[in-house]
């Protein structure tokens, strides 16, 4: 994966939002709207649903606190790569796009009661969460369907210096680390503490309710490495962060990020997909991840379910 800084627009969260992809997000209460443009594609609208067209808006679940992916600018609009790429997808299905800030472990369930139509938030595809299986490995609901637009890893951050000499994800045996429950990172730290046991090298997995908490524990020494999205990773290790966390290891387990679709909304999920394949087609797509320094994580067509 590529490991240049982030540029300037994804290093400050806080600043303005570029006019390109991000003009017309308007704060509502807890969610945020853009507008459609007038030149919706006539052919991707008409698969749209007919609910759907009718409200004329696609609401869209995300837990906001995931630079450069996912957040909040200072006057409460969204930035990052998701809502820019779901701006885009707007403007093709001719849907003013409505973002609803939520915690990350509320997104499928808001998505299977139906309060939202779609949830995008560096969710990662795997065929558990397709299969509705938790990370109990129990059934827990219909499961969900995914359009795969993205591909990730998992990262280790430290502290700065690296004080515990990690460097692996053995080496996190005997220690303990912080992750976002809920997540894949949660999934693999809590595989690792069961190798670790076979040594008896107890670890110790810290899921927090978000990724702000687990940083802090790394910080302040609570736990010696936090496991994340490689995006994230890379963003937390930047200036906006104080130069406090460097990354370590190899990068863990490639995944896609995809949007997330209620597997009763089949028409929908078609018609995101034919959206985001006109967008990788006319060249809009690139332009979003390099807008993010995120050019290395392209894919070359959307896929349905491709996770593992």
């Amino acid at each position: 994966m590529h490991h240049s800084p982030l540029p300037r627009r994804a290093r400050v969260p806080g600043r303005t939002l570029a006019a390109a992809g991000a003009a017309g997000l308007l704060l509502s209460g807890c969610a945020s709207a853009v507008s459609p443009a007038a030149d919706g594609s006539s052919d991707l609208r008409d698969r749209v649903p007919k609910a759907v067209r009718k409200a004329g808006v696609l609401r869209i679940g995300s837990y906001l606190n995931y630079a450069p992916v996912d957040y909040k600018e200072a006057d409460g609009r969204p930035a990052g790569l998701d809502p820019d790429l779901a701006a885009a997808i707007g403007k093709l299905l001719g849907l003013r796009i409505e973002f609803v800030d939520m915690p990350f472990d509320r997104l499928i369930p808001a998505l299977q009661s139906e309060d939202v139509d779609l949830a995008m938030s560096a969710v990662i595809d795997t065929t558990d969460r397709q299969n509705g299986i938790d990370d109990g490995g129990r059934t827990s609901g219909p499961g969900v369907d995914f359009v795969d637009y993205f591909f990730t890893s998992t990262s280790i951050l430290v502290k700065a210096g690296n004080p515990e000499r990690i460097n692996g994800l053995d080496s996190l045996c005997g220690h303990a680390v912080a992750v976002q429950k809920g997540t894949v990172q949660a999934e693999i730290a809590i595989r690792q503490a069961g190798a670790c046991s076979r040594y008896d090298k107890k670890l110790d997995v810290h899921q927090l309710a978000n990724d702000e908490l687990a940083l802090a524990e790394v910080a302040d020494g609570t736990a010696v490495a936090d496991l994340n999205d490689y995006p994230v990773a890379q963003f937390n290790t930047s200036a906006v962060r104080g130069g406090r966390f460097q990354l370590t290891g190899d990068h863990i387990q490639s995944s896609p990020y995809a949007i997330t679709v209620n597997k009763a909304d089949p028409e929908l999920r078609t018609a995101v997909a034919k959206a985001l394949d006109r967008l990788i087609r006319n060249g809009e797509y690139d332009r979003i991840l390099e807008r993010w320094n995120l050019h290395t994580g392209a894919v070359s067509s959307a896929v349905v379910n491709g996770g593992r």
